[in-house]
């Protein structure tokens, strides 16, 4: 279990596992701000654990934009509200950054997902 809250999470515990679709603030490299954005996480659960960390991936509504190795999200069980990509966009974060969970990336997308992270990395 990690802990949640500090620098904007909402605190207390929340277990982190892969596939768990997390709620991270996210910074816009083109604006001063940063918002609250759905993101894929992809580190085991002992990991995380380990080092009150999580390594995800970016979660994107962005219907006008390409990124190679989109995976489109069909299954709604992942508690997102519009049509989304995963994109493998990379990145880790401390555990205490997250703000809550959305919910988990279905079987159907986790396969995509593997695939996709299979061509980034060989």
């Amino acid at each position: 279990m990690v802990e949640r809250g500090g620098r904007g999470g909402l605190g207390g515990p929340v277990s982190l596992a892969r596939w768990d679709v997390a709620i991270v603030p996210f910074p816009f490299t083109d604006k001063p701000v940063v918002r609250r954005r759905p993101a894929l996480v992809l580190s085991g659960a002992e990991w995380n654990a380990a080092t009150r960390s999580v390594v995800c991936a970016m979660i994107s509504s962005a219907a006008r934009s390409d990124w190679a190795g989109d995976v489109a999200v069909c299954d709604l069980a992942a508690g997102l509200r519009a049509d989304c990509v995963v994109r493998m966009k990379l990145f880790t974060l401390e555990a205490a950054l997250v703000v809550g969970q959305a919910g988990v990336l279905g079987v159907a997308d986790r396969v995509g997902v593997g695939a996709a992270l299979a061509g980034v990395f060989g």
